[in-house]
């Protein structure tokens, strides 16, 4: 029995189970292990195709469970914290007790996205749209942002309905928006050729450690920027 080939799905089904981890956690109002599990599982997503690769036992099967794990864990997930968001809000567009569904529009998007990804040849070394894992990771920040933070405006944004419902509908977009955003891996062991990674990693290093869970958002927003201003001006030194 090979047990190096079945390494890499057994990663990904601890995706799967940190997802699901997660759910449990939001519905018992605790966002901060909610944030760890789903990291955690963001975590074993990124290395269940890096040991694929180091096995050389890539397949259908990995691709496939590696989408259904990211569904639960980036899709359904973020989708119940903005639920959860809406629930809490200030009453603004409607008192009406369905309202706060919408918050599972982030669900149907990830969704989307995840089932295009598979099927969507040009993103092999870079990514079309917001990738599942960094928007869970923007949704699973609001809820710790809004209790931590000391600003009254941070407060009075993140509780209006306005507010969440209009993140809830620019996440659909940006996950499956035709914007190319540069990729994390690093195939080449140079400075010249990673060097926007290197910029990015350090600028979210720095965020984090200034701002706890308010840069986590902020980290997100600065990798779609500097992917734009990429785009725009060639930042890595790539020839467009």
């Amino acid at each position: 029995m090979n047990i190096k080939k079945h390494i890499p799905n057994t990663i990904t089904l601890l995706n799967l189970f940190c997802g699901c981890i997660a759910i449990v956690f939001v519905s018992n109002k605790d966002f901060e292990m909610a944030f760890f599990f789903v990291f955690l599982g963001i975590f074993f997503d990124f290395f269940d195709g890096f040991f694929a690769r180091l096995f050389k036992v890539t397949g259908e099967l990995g691709l496939q469970l590696d989408s259904l794990a990211d569904m639960v864990t980036s899709g359904v997930v973020p989708g119940y914290v903005m639920y959860t968001l809406l629930t809490n809000s200030q009453h603004e567009i409607t008192a009406s007790e369905y309202f706060p569904f919408l918050g599972f529009i982030i669900t149907l998007g990830s969704c989307y996205r995840l089932a295009f990804f598979n099927i969507d040849t040009r993103q092999s070394d870079s990514f079309i749209g917001l990738p599942t894992p960094a928007n869970s990771l923007f949704m699973l920040s609001l809820p710790l942002v809004i209790k931590y933070s000391d600003s009254l405006l941070v407060l009075e944004l993140l509780t209006s309905q306005w507010v969440l419902f209009s993140i809830t509908a620019f996440s659909a977009y940006i996950l499956n928006a035709e914007i190319p955003l540069f990729s994390l891996k690093i195939k080449k062991f140079t400075f010249k050729d990673n060097i926007l990674q290197i910029v990015f990693l350090t600028l979210s290093v720095l965020l984090v450690l200034f701002f706890n869970y308010a840069g986590v958002p902020l980290v997100i927003m600065s990798y779609v920027l500097l992917s734009v201003l990429n785009n725009r001006f060639s930042l890595d030194g790539k020839t467009k």
